[in-house]
């Protein structure tokens, strides 16, 4: 029988493999070639882990009792266990061992997050190759854009005539509204059928308010205000008496 060591990780994990791959007998196993098979595999190790051959040299003196054991019958006065109970103890203590190894076979073989099992939402090794089909300049865009803006464009345009009072028409209406009256009146009193119009309300409010300085300048309206953001009053000019 030749026996391979290389790759285990004890002289029980050896034998166990033994026992279970070739049905080995205890009773029946050579020890001389048994132990000059684990001499040789010692030799070889000596030099870098003497641990192990140290190990190994246990294991073969032990398997050298045990085969003594089994082979001669066991005196009476003898306290020592017997070749049987030795052998019972080695064969539980390979049992065990190979339950252990089972069960790390098992642990070891189940399925692994990432590689067998991928859970909900765990991203995918996928690569993504992007070519791009057209290229394009900034200007190419802009021109684009616009083309695609110009197709929704109107072409007939009309602008939108406002109605706009100039300064020297509202200063011929507010002379005219005003008359000889010296009773003070709000502006917006004498504008008030001009205001109805929203279209015209800015344009006749600010010529109006425009208007009116430049009469005050000249000295024909007095304009007065007599609280904050209150109506503007104007009345026709006094003259001083000397």
């Amino acid at each position: 029988m030749h026996v391979d060591v290389e790759g285990y990780e004890g002289p029980l994990d050896l034998l166990l493999d033994l026992a279970r791959r070739q049905k080995v007998d205890l009773a029946a196993i050579s020890v001389l070639a048994l132990a000059e098979q684990y001499l040789a595999f010692i030799e070889t190790v000596r030099e870098k882990r003497i641990e192990v051959a140290a190990d190994y040299l246990v294991m073969a003196a032990w398997l050298a009792y045990l085969k003594s054991r089994l082979m001669v019958p066991q005196a009476p006065s003898d306290d020592e266990p017997s070749g049987e109970m030795l052998a019972a103890m080695l064969q539980f203590r390979l049992k065990r061992l190979e339950a252990m190894r089972k069960a790390a076979n098992q642990l070891m073989h189940r399925p692994r997050l990432g590689h067998q099992v991928f859970a909900r939402g765990m991203p995918e090794p996928i690569e993504v190759n992007r070519h791009n089909l057209w290229e394009a300049s900034l200007y190419d865009l802009l021109k684009a854009y616009a083309g695609q803006r110009e197709r929704g464009v109107s072409e007939d345009y009309s602008p939108i005539q406002r109605t706009v009072w100039s300064l020297q028409e509202a200063r011929d209406i507010l002379q005219r509204l005003i008359g000889d009256s010296f009773e003070w009146v709000p502006m917006d009193a004498y504008l008030s059928d001009y205001l109805a119009n929203p279209a015209e309300r800015a344009t006749v409010r600010a010529s109006s308010f425009a208007s009116s300085l430049e009469l005050v300048r000249l000295g024909q309206i007095d304009l007065r205000q007599t609280e904050t953001f209150g109506p503007l009053l104007m009345r026709r000019h006094k003259a001083k008496t000397p």
